[in-house]
Protein backbone atom coordinates (compact mmCIF):
# COMPACT_ATOMS: atom_id res chain seq x y z
CA UNK A 1 0.00 0.00 0.00
CA UNK A 2 1.53 3.26 -1.17
CA UNK A 3 0.93 6.60 0.59
CA UNK A 4 -1.58 7.40 -2.16
CA UNK A 5 -3.46 4.13 -1.47
CA UNK A 6 -3.38 4.85 2.25
CA UNK A 7 -4.76 8.32 1.57
CA UNK A 8 -7.59 6.74 -0.43
CA UNK A 9 -8.37 4.43 2.50
CA UNK A 10 -8.43 7.36 4.92
CA UNK A 11 -10.70 9.45 2.70
CA UNK A 12 -13.01 6.46 2.24
CA UNK A 13 -13.33 5.88 5.99
CA UNK A 14 -13.70 9.59 6.68
CA UNK A 15 -16.58 10.05 4.23
CA UNK A 16 -19.50 11.78 5.90
CA UNK A 17 -17.55 12.44 9.08
CA UNK A 18 -15.82 15.45 10.58
CA UNK A 19 -12.24 15.36 11.76
CA UNK A 20 -10.45 12.06 11.07
CA UNK A 21 -7.36 11.20 13.11
CA UNK A 22 -4.84 8.61 11.91
CA UNK A 23 -2.20 7.32 14.32
CA UNK A 24 1.11 6.49 12.63
CA UNK A 25 3.32 4.53 15.05
CA UNK A 26 6.65 2.78 14.76
CA UNK A 27 10.08 2.37 16.29
CA UNK A 28 12.78 5.06 16.27
CA UNK A 29 14.22 5.24 12.76
CA UNK A 30 11.27 3.52 11.09
CA UNK A 31 10.46 6.51 8.89
CA UNK A 32 7.34 7.81 10.61
CA UNK A 33 8.03 11.47 9.92
CA UNK A 34 8.79 10.84 6.25
CA UNK A 35 5.67 8.71 5.70
CA UNK A 36 3.53 11.20 7.63
CA UNK A 37 4.64 14.07 5.40
CA UNK A 38 4.16 12.01 2.24
CA UNK A 39 0.72 10.89 3.39
CA UNK A 40 -0.35 14.46 4.15
CA UNK A 41 0.81 15.50 0.68
CA UNK A 42 -1.24 12.66 -0.83
CA UNK A 43 -4.31 13.66 1.20
CA UNK A 44 -4.02 17.25 0.04
CA UNK A 45 -6.00 20.19 1.36
CA UNK A 46 -7.19 19.83 4.93
CA UNK A 47 -4.45 17.41 6.01
CA UNK A 48 -1.59 18.01 8.41
CA UNK A 49 0.94 16.22 10.64
CA UNK A 50 0.79 16.33 14.44
CA UNK A 51 4.06 14.99 15.94
CA UNK A 52 4.19 13.38 19.38
CA UNK A 53 7.85 14.39 19.79
CA UNK A 54 6.89 17.87 20.95
CA UNK A 55 6.11 16.28 24.32
CA UNK A 56 9.70 15.27 25.07
CA UNK A 57 10.66 16.42 28.56
CA UNK A 58 13.42 19.02 28.39
CA UNK A 59 16.98 17.77 28.97
CA UNK A 60 17.15 19.78 32.22
CA UNK A 61 14.14 17.85 33.54
CA UNK A 62 15.62 14.53 32.41
CA UNK A 63 18.95 15.36 34.06
CA UNK A 64 17.21 16.22 37.33
CA UNK A 65 15.30 12.93 37.23
CA UNK A 66 18.32 10.86 36.23
CA UNK A 67 16.71 9.93 32.89
CA UNK A 68 18.90 11.80 30.40
CA UNK A 69 20.62 8.60 29.22
CA UNK A 70 17.21 7.11 28.38
CA UNK A 71 15.80 10.02 26.41
CA UNK A 72 13.12 8.67 24.11
CA UNK A 73 11.83 6.02 26.55
CA UNK A 74 8.08 6.24 27.30
CA UNK A 75 8.63 7.87 30.69
CA UNK A 76 10.69 10.68 29.15
CA UNK A 77 7.58 12.10 27.48
CA UNK A 78 4.76 14.13 29.00
CA UNK A 79 2.22 11.45 28.14
CA UNK A 80 -0.64 13.08 30.04
CA UNK A 81 0.01 16.38 28.29
CA UNK A 82 -0.09 14.62 24.92
CA UNK A 83 -3.33 12.82 25.80
CA UNK A 84 -4.85 16.16 26.81
CA UNK A 85 -3.78 17.61 23.46
CA UNK A 86 -5.48 14.74 21.63
CA UNK A 87 -8.73 15.41 23.47
CA UNK A 88 -8.51 19.07 22.46
CA UNK A 89 -7.86 18.09 18.84
CA UNK A 90 -10.94 15.86 18.89
CA UNK A 91 -13.02 18.72 20.28
CA UNK A 92 -11.95 21.17 17.57
CA UNK A 93 -11.11 24.85 17.53
CA UNK A 94 -7.68 26.42 17.31
CA UNK A 95 -5.16 24.26 19.17
CA UNK A 96 -1.49 25.24 19.58
CA UNK A 97 0.92 22.30 19.39
CA UNK A 98 4.58 21.96 20.43
CA UNK A 99 7.20 20.90 17.90
CA UNK A 100 10.48 19.14 18.73
CA UNK A 101 13.61 20.69 17.19
CA UNK A 102 16.18 17.88 16.93
CA UNK A 103 18.97 20.26 15.94
CA UNK A 104 18.61 21.92 19.36
CA UNK A 105 17.27 18.83 21.20
CA UNK A 106 14.34 20.72 22.68
CA UNK A 107 10.64 21.31 22.16
CA UNK A 108 9.27 24.66 21.03
CA UNK A 109 5.94 25.37 22.72
CA UNK A 110 3.03 26.61 20.59
CA UNK A 111 5.24 26.31 17.48
CA UNK A 112 2.26 25.48 15.27
CA UNK A 113 -1.53 25.70 15.33
CA UNK A 114 -4.18 23.19 14.24
CA UNK A 115 -7.45 24.76 13.11
CA UNK A 116 -10.88 23.48 12.14
CA UNK A 117 -9.75 23.61 8.51
CA UNK A 118 -7.50 20.64 9.27
CA UNK A 119 -9.84 17.67 8.80
CA UNK A 120 -7.26 14.93 8.36
CA UNK A 121 -4.73 14.73 11.17
CA UNK A 122 -1.82 12.30 10.85
CA UNK A 123 -0.42 11.89 14.37
CA UNK A 124 3.02 10.28 14.40
CA UNK A 125 5.05 8.92 17.30
CA UNK A 126 6.74 5.90 18.83
CA UNK A 127 4.25 5.06 21.56
CA UNK A 128 0.82 5.79 20.10
CA UNK A 129 -0.09 2.08 20.30
CA UNK A 130 1.87 1.18 23.45
CA UNK A 131 -0.17 -1.29 25.47
CA UNK A 132 0.47 0.23 28.89
CA UNK A 133 -0.99 3.06 30.95
CA UNK A 134 -1.40 5.92 30.35
CA UNK A 135 -0.75 5.42 26.61
CA UNK A 136 -3.75 3.08 26.32
CA UNK A 137 -5.99 6.12 26.96
CA UNK A 138 -5.20 7.18 23.39
CA UNK A 139 -6.97 4.20 21.81
CA UNK A 140 -10.48 5.71 21.52
CA UNK A 141 -9.09 8.97 20.12
CA UNK A 142 -7.83 7.46 16.85
CA UNK A 143 -10.01 6.61 13.84
CA UNK A 144 -7.33 4.55 12.07
CA UNK A 145 -4.04 3.11 13.33
CA UNK A 146 -0.98 2.39 11.17
CA UNK A 147 2.26 0.69 12.27
CA UNK A 148 5.57 0.78 10.39
CA UNK A 149 7.35 -2.57 10.56
CA UNK A 150 11.05 -2.22 9.70
CA UNK A 151 13.74 -4.90 10.35
CA UNK A 152 16.16 -4.25 13.20
CA UNK A 153 19.18 -4.22 10.90
CA UNK A 154 17.63 -1.47 8.79
CA UNK A 155 16.64 0.54 11.87
CA UNK A 156 20.22 0.27 13.12
CA UNK A 157 21.60 1.47 9.78
CA UNK A 158 19.29 4.48 9.76
CA UNK A 159 20.08 5.41 13.36
CA UNK A 160 23.82 5.28 12.72
CA UNK A 161 23.29 7.71 9.84
CA UNK A 162 20.97 9.92 11.94
CA UNK A 163 23.42 10.35 14.79
CA UNK A 164 26.33 10.93 12.43
CA UNK A 165 24.27 13.72 10.86
CA UNK A 166 23.77 15.28 14.30
CA UNK A 167 27.48 15.19 15.12
CA UNK A 168 28.03 12.00 17.10
CA UNK A 169 31.23 10.07 16.43
CA UNK A 170 30.83 6.44 15.33
CA UNK A 171 31.66 5.26 18.86
CA UNK A 172 29.22 7.73 20.43
CA UNK A 173 26.48 6.71 18.00
CA UNK A 174 27.07 3.03 18.67
CA UNK A 175 26.95 3.52 22.44
CA UNK A 176 23.73 5.57 22.24
CA UNK A 177 22.01 3.13 19.90
CA UNK A 178 22.95 0.04 21.92
CA UNK A 179 22.30 1.62 25.32
CA UNK A 180 19.13 3.54 24.50
CA UNK A 181 17.62 3.40 21.01
CA UNK A 182 17.50 -0.40 20.82
CA UNK A 183 15.77 -0.58 24.21
CA UNK A 184 13.11 1.82 22.94
CA UNK A 185 12.81 -0.08 19.67
CA UNK A 186 12.14 -3.35 21.50
CA UNK A 187 9.53 -1.67 23.67
CA UNK A 188 7.70 -0.36 20.61
CA UNK A 189 7.95 -3.60 18.63
CA UNK A 190 7.10 -5.95 21.49
CA UNK A 191 4.75 -3.74 23.49
CA UNK A 192 2.45 -2.13 20.93
CA UNK A 193 -1.14 -3.14 20.26
CA UNK A 194 -2.07 -4.49 16.83
CA UNK A 195 -2.68 -1.77 14.25
CA UNK A 196 -5.42 -1.58 11.62
CA UNK A 197 -2.77 -1.30 8.91
CA UNK A 198 0.80 -2.63 8.98
CA UNK A 199 3.30 -1.12 6.55
CA UNK A 200 6.28 -3.45 6.07
CA UNK A 201 9.62 -2.32 4.65
CA UNK A 202 11.35 -4.55 2.11
CA UNK A 203 14.89 -4.02 0.83
CA UNK A 204 14.91 -2.90 -2.79
CA UNK A 205 11.14 -2.78 -2.92
CA UNK A 206 10.04 -0.05 -0.54
CA UNK A 207 7.02 -0.46 1.68
CA UNK A 208 4.33 -3.07 1.43
CA UNK A 209 1.27 -3.00 3.60
CA UNK A 210 -1.45 -5.21 4.96
CA UNK A 211 -4.84 -3.89 6.05
CA UNK A 212 -5.53 -6.13 9.02
CA UNK A 213 -9.08 -4.85 9.42
CA UNK A 214 -10.19 -6.71 6.31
Amino acid sequence: MTPVELAVLIRSRAAGRGRFITALAGAPGSGKSTLAQTLVAALGAGARVVPMDGFHYDDAVLEARGHRARKGAPYTFDAQGFIHLMHRLRAGGDVAIPVFDRSMELSRAAADVVTDADQFLVVEGNYLLLDQAPWTDLAPLFDLTVFLDVPLAELDRRLVARWAHYGKTPDQARAWIDGNDMLNIRQVVEGSRAADVVVRWQAGVGSAARDSTG
